[in-house]
């Protein structure tokens, strides 16, 4: 039997690699394995790289390198699927690609899992909601970003109902690649 795969994004700029200490706890959470990363990552060259680490209970498989460049997200669809589970950065990403295929004409989707607001397929959620940043408790997966974020105190953890996330004033991405990244003029379809 094939063993499950795993895998972590990691900033590289400059030859500088970004926030290993999350990524480090997040592959010991997931396999148990207390892996240094720093010991596999050599960036290629000083351009924007995403790092693609790629492992499984045994340790770490492969390690890619590919330039990268943000995509644009202005809007968002909502879409309701209380049965998909992508608490592990699992490698095989099917099920969310087939959400975000759901996102027609919009630029990508916001999961809402059980009436919580969720992520979307590539980050998680932050909402400026009553003079707070919120991200959900319950998000899919817990992301290096956001737990930075939450040990810095910038972010506090509250269940986004879709009521909150209509009456934010302001929201934004979160990811390895991206940061704390606050987006202006956004819409979204249910």
């Amino acid at each position: 039997m094939e063993s499950i795969k795993y895998f972590e994004t990691i900033k590289c700029d400059d030859f500088e690699v970004f926030n290993l200490e999350y990524h480090n706890k997040r592959v010991a959470n997931t396999i148990g394995l207390n892996v240094n990363l720093q010991e596999y990552i050599y960036p290629i060259s000083d351009e924007l790289l995403r790092c693609k680490v790629i492992y499984d209970e045994s340790g770490i498989i492969d390690v890619l390198y590919y330039p990268y460049k943000k995509r644009e997200i202005k809007n968002f669809k909502i879409i309701f699927e209380d049965e998909i589970d992508y608490s592990k950065k699992y490698l095989d990403r099917e099920n969310l690609d087939k959400l975000f295929e759901k996102r027609g004409s919009c630029d990508e989707v916001i999961i809402v899992k059980n009436g919580i607001v969720t992520d979307t397929s590539i980050a998680n959620i932050a909402i400026f909601y009553e003079n707070l940043w919120i991200t959900s408790t319950n998000c899919l997966l817990n992301g290096t970003t956001k737990a930075r974020l939450i040990e810095e105190k910038r972010l506090i953890q509250k269940d986004i109902t879709l009521e909150m996330l209509k009456k934010s004033s302001r929201i934004a991405l979160m990811n390895a690649m991206i940061g704390f990244d606050e987006i202006e003029d956004y819409s979204f379809k249910v």
